[in-house]
């Protein structure tokens, strides 16, 4: 069986950014995360296809009306991370998450600070979406 080299080329480009992947290594493996950048190709530094992600490090905690509305807000608080991984080390899922985290840029990932400012800016906008009550499976511990 022979392919032309048109063919071989016409793979399907699935994880755009927005789309929801799971972390299989590491630190944050079993972790939601989302495609913030992809780099089909590679870059000079990382000569595989890889991608910026940001996910959820710890998910917002099971809320309930009797609780006192410090416990509420530090119970649907979530902490993120941002990470670019190689994509043998990501799992594609079913779905997408729509926000713009225009903070986040490739030099981000070398430099501490504006990680940190980064993270800061990301956490801000996935509370927003959290708050919204959308993207519910997005915001929920991953069980296995």
């Amino acid at each position: 069986f022979f392919f032309s080299s048109q063919q071989v080329s016409a793979m399907v480009k699935f994880l755009k950014p927005g789309k929801v992947v799971v972390l299989l290594t590491g630190r944050f493996a079993g972790k939601k995360a989302v495609i913030v950048k992809n780099f089909d190709d590679g870059t000079a530094s990382r000569p595989y296809g890889h991608a910026t992600v940001v996910g959820l490090q710890k998910e917002p905690r099971k809320v309930t009306k009797r609780q006192t509305a410090k416990r509420q807000a530090k119970k649907s608080s979530l902490k993120t991370f941002i990470k670019t991984v190689n994509y043998t080390h990501l799992m594609p899922t079913r779905y997408t998450l729509d926000v713009d985290f225009k903070h986040v840029t490739p030099d981000v990932s070398e430099n501490s600070t504006k990680k940190v400012e980064a993270r800061k800016d990301c956490k801000k906008l996935l509370e927003e979406k959290f708050k919204t009550g959308k993207n519910r499976w997005f915001f929920t511990k991953l069980r296995f």
